[in-house]
């Protein structure tokens, strides 16, 4: 399947930030992009019609969970995962290594594939890089992934260093199946810089149509994750469109397209949504908090999302107070939007030339849900400005 990147802006240096369009054959992608999650090729509550409204060009399945359930070739008899969720714009599957390490009961992890049993039914899969690229292909996705081997990321280095070893040897194999998928490379390394600048230089020699960070947002530190991403995109070509995977926070979105970041997944955004808890540009609020109850203006006057458009922020509240289920959709909705007007609010600063003064204001308005992680970020942005 054809795969393009160009840089439209930016991209003064390895690890900066940069504007770019991803053209595919269902269509072009201009980054920086975020994809909502599909898991089971569904965004939870919202049509593909919806998704797209918030101004998602791309989006993301899962390929593990659509392996197991219901099936990839029953999907690729109903014509593909595109028409099977009535989504016509480029979709990218995640192989689903991290789903396979997190969810399911791991039996055995060897350089044939990891042999587990499924978190649905318990039944025994061996799950090799030949047989999620088979799942990926039937799918008929524009963007695959190939397994790889995910730790946690404080696992010790040496535990790091085989976990690489062997997401090399499962890309080689992989890529020698000439997928018909565009097939990423996804660099792991945990958050051993060193570590992660070899993997990167690795796949980079193989001239992967992309790349992919891996084994991050897995708990370690938000300066480890800065400052692995970094590390990662320096090393990684200029041409190649690079996708940090399963981030979603709007202040490590910022962060990360300061290093280089072009594509970003998350589930935070909907999952925060049917919490309640809303993306603002000063930081989250609790639409179910009494401050809300009689207020008769939008949620965010600068949203443009049908949540804010045409309801109050008391209306979202009280569907919330009485669990109504539209309450969900609107704050789904909401957050999907917030997101993609981030991405467009930083490619529009990177075109302009003027990112590091929008990036600091925004850093300095929004406050992460954890007062120390804001204090962390902003001394981590005020050094990096210095530099």
């Amino acid at each position: 399947m054809a795969l393009a990147f160009r840089l439209d802006g930016g991209g003064d240096g390895p690890a900066a930030p940069r504007a770019g369009t991803l053209t595919t054959d269902r269509g072009e992608v201009p980054t920086p992009a975020f994809m909502p999650v599909g898991t089971l090729a569904t965004v939870k509550a919202l049509t593909p019609d919806e998704v797209a409204a918030t101004g998602a060009s791309i989006t993301l399945v899962n390929a593990y969970h659509l392996c197991l359930r219901p099936g990839h070739r029953l999907i690729e008899s109903l014509g593909g995962v595109h028409r099977f969720m009535g989504w016509s714009g480029p979709i990218l599957s995640d192989s689903g290594g991290f789903q396979v390490f997190s969810l399911a009961r791991l039996l055995r992890v060897d350089d044939q594939g990891v042999r587990f049993r499924s978190h649905l039914d318990g039944s025994e899969h061996h799950y090799t890089p030949e047989l999620a690229v088979e799942v990926q292909s039937a799918l008929g996705v524009d963007i695959a992934m190939p397994l790889d081997h995910v730790l946690p990321g404080d696992a010790p280095t040496p535990d790091q260093r085989d976990a690489a070893e062997r997401t090399l040897r499962w890309f080689d194999r992989s890529r020698a199946l000439d997928p018909s998928p565009a097939l990423f490379a996804i660099v792991q390394g945990g958050v051993d810089e060193d570590l992660r600048r070899w993997h990167a230089l690795e796949l980079a020699a193989r001239e992967a149509p992309g790349y992919a960070i891996g084994g991050l947002s897995v708990g370690e530190s938000k300066s480890e994750q800065y400052a692995i991403t970094e590390v990662a995109c320096s090393e990684l070509p200029v041409d190649r469109p690079r996708y940090l995977m399963g981030v979603g926070s709007p202040e490590d979105l910022v962060h990360a397209v300061a290093a280089g970041v072009d594509l970003f997944d998350c589930v935070l955004p909907t999952r925060l949504g049917r919490t309640g808890s809303l993306f603002t540009d000063n930081g989250r609020v609790n639409i179910k908090a009494a401050r809300f109850r009689e207020r008769p203006m939008a949620l965010d006057p600068a949203c443009d999302c049908t949540a804010c458009a045409d309801y109050s922020a008391a209306y979202l509240n009280h569907l919330f107070r009485n669990e109504e289920l539209l309450g969900y959709r609107l704050a789904s909705i909401h957050n999907l939007r917030y997101i993609q007007r981030l991405c467009e609010r930083m490619r529009e600063a990177i075109l302009k030339g003027a990112f590091d003064p929008f990036a600091e204001e925004f850093l300095a308005r929004y406050q992460p849900a954890n007062e120390a992680a804001r204090t962390e970020q902003r001394e981590r942005w005020q050094a990096r400005s210095r530099t």
